[in-house]
């Protein structure tokens, strides 16, 4: 595809106020480019997630790409695409339906908020690889694995004030996936900050994705379905979440910041 001109939005997701949120890159295709230069695009981008998408009959194909690897699954640039085709791409329907590599993913338009029906990724027991363990200033209570490991602290205090030796975290290799650090909320129902070894962005602003996870543990520990979630990142962001017992719901809100074209 010599001298394609692709639209590109940058839209900051889980948040109502520009600069919040989780940034995420959004570019509508025609045809899949190659994955090569999907990933030059997203390396190019330097975002955590590009999101890119085709239209397929009545609903989408929907890929994520860091600027390493392409992802199973990415709830803010989820989120941000379905407000993109909302807010820019003159979409009409209450609801759009994705193929990922996640499966059928449905996201609802409800006002200002929009809502994910995600995968319910139940964690379990687990245990932590050393150099991860050996790399945090407060160890955890629990570890458990889905995707991610989820490490279960006992107050938010210790979540905001957790140190991590980059050095150290960075010698284990979690393709794809990362570590939730997360605990009861002080002003929420639970909090939590997720870090990725060997990538560009080692703290991520705010991630939906484990919430696949974070929602069934919490629901469990709390004993309710409807949970408020704070991420406690320097941007930070909050999901307004349901447990359906085989799947996730989350909601939340989205602005864009530009907009514009690319040239290849």
């Amino acid at each position: 595809m010599s001298n394609s001109i692709i639209q590109l939005f940058q839209i900051d997701a889980f948040t109502s106020e520009l600069f919040k949120g989780n940034p995420a890159c959004v570019m509508p295709l025609d045809q899949w480019l190659s994955d090569e230069l999907l990933l030059k695009i997203a390396k190019e981008n330097n975002v955590s997630e590009t999101a890119f998408f085709i239209k397929k009959d009545d609903h989408f194909y929907l890929r994520w790409f860091t600027p390493e690897i392409e992802m199973d699954l990415c709830g803010h640039a989820t989120l941000a695409t379905a407000y993109c085709l909302k807010k820019h791409l003159n979409y009409k329907s209450d609801s759009v339906k994705f193929d990922s590599m996640s499966g059928e993913l449905i996201v609802k338009f409800d006002g200002e908020y929009m809502q994910m029906d995600f995968p319910y990724r139940k964690p379990l027991s687990s245990e932590l690889p050393k150099n991860i363990m050996d790399s945090l200033s407060i160890k955890p209570n629990e570890v458990l694995k889905s995707r991610d490991y989820i490490l279960v602290y006992d107050n938010e205090e210790q979540i905001r004030n957790i140190e991590i030796d980059k050095e150290l975290f960075d010698k284990t290799n979690i393709d794809p996936g990362g570590v939730v650090v997360t605990s009861k909320g002080s002003n929420s129902d639970f909090v939590s900050r997720y870090f990725v070894p060997q990538c560009s962005f080692f703290e991520d602003p705010v991630t939906g994705s484990t919430h696949c996870s974070l929602v069934p543990y919490w629901s469990e520990k709390l004993g309710k379905n409807e949970l408020k979630s704070i991420q406690l990142s320097e941007r930070g962001g909050e999901m307004f979440c349901i447990d359906k017992g085989d799947r996730v719901l989350i909601n939340g809100q989205a602005k864009t910041y530009f907009k514009g074209t690319v040239a290849l």
